[in-house]
Order: C-alpha cells, then sequence, then structure tokens
C-alpha cells in the first residue's frame, strides 16, 4: 500500500507528466535532427565529394567468402567510418541545437526575473520576493536610525 501511494504522490506531482512530456519531445526532435543530417546536410556534402555516399564509406578488414551458389560462407568484416560520421555529424546538429535552445530560455527566465524590466510582465512569486526585500531593507534602514539617534 506504501509503495502505491508513493507512486500516487509521484504521479499526480507531475514528475511523471514531466518525464512523459520530455521523452515524446525528445523522441520527435531525435527525428527532426535525423533528417536534417541525412537529407539536408549530407547531400551536399556528398555532392562536394564527388557523390561519395557517406553511409556506405567502410574499410574492409576480411572481404566475404562465398561459395560456387553464390551462399555466403564469411561474411564480411568492415569499420563502417562513414556511419560514425553521420552519428558524429547528428552529434553535433543535436549539441548545437540544445545550447541554442537553452541560451534561449536562459535569456527569457533572466529577462522575466529581472524586476525592473517593464516590457514583461514579472511573475508573482518574483514580485512578491522583490517587495519583501524592499520592505526588509526599508526596516533595516528604519533600525539603524533609530539605533544611531
Amino acid at each position: 500500500m506504501k509503495l502505491l501511494r508513493e507512486f500516487k504522490e509521484f504521479a499526480v506531482k507531475g514528475n511523471m507528466m514531466d518525464m512523459a512530456i520530455g521523452i515524446i519531445i525528445g523522441a520527435a526532435f531525435n527525428k527532426v535532427i535525423d533528417v536534417l543530417a541525412k537529407q539536408v546536410l549530407l547531400p551536399p556534402l556528398s555532392l562536394l565529394s564527388d557523390g561519395v555516399n557517406f553511409q556506405d564509406k567502410k574499410i574492409v578488414l576480411r572481404d566475404a567468402i562465398a561459395d560456387a551458389s553464390g551462399a555466403i560462407i564469411t561474411s564480411e568484416v568492415a569499420i563502417a567510418y562513414g556511419a560514425l560520421f553521420e552519428v558524429f555529424l547528428d552529434f553535433i546538429i543535436i549539441g548545437f541545437t540544445v545550447f541554442v535552445v537553452v541560451k534561449g530560455m536562459n535569456r527569457l527566465r533572466n529577462k522575466a526575473q529581472d524586476t525592473k524590466d517593464e516590457t514583461v510582465v514579472t511573475p508573482k512569486d518574483i514580485e512578491l520576493l522583490s517587495d519583501l526585500k524592499e520592505l526588509m531593507e526599508e526596516q533595516n534602514r528604519l533600525l539603524k536610525a533609530k539605533v544611531s539617534n
């Protein structure tokens, strides 16, 4: 029963929903990056390199051996560095995109938390904390003035 109650608290607090939303958005984001890398960025690179398909690039360590009928007896052993290049390019694109998104979010958050900026509506909790800080500073000034008299 305690485990069920803890799970209910976890689910109700929103943690599970936040995680689910993050996973769904992450999966969709992965598809976008995959298309961006393979169908937008790699074709011009392939064109610049005289039509080379990077996914097919590999270093063959041992060729496949086939019998007289064409059936493969031993499979090919190869290092697929072209696939590594594509995955590395995906990683660079994802890393840069996440950097830009986080940078933009931080800029928006900092702008929203700036109590002096009138162009953005300041959240109520930040407003209340700012008012509390101003009241405490005023109270400290009054106490110092009272002590010095």
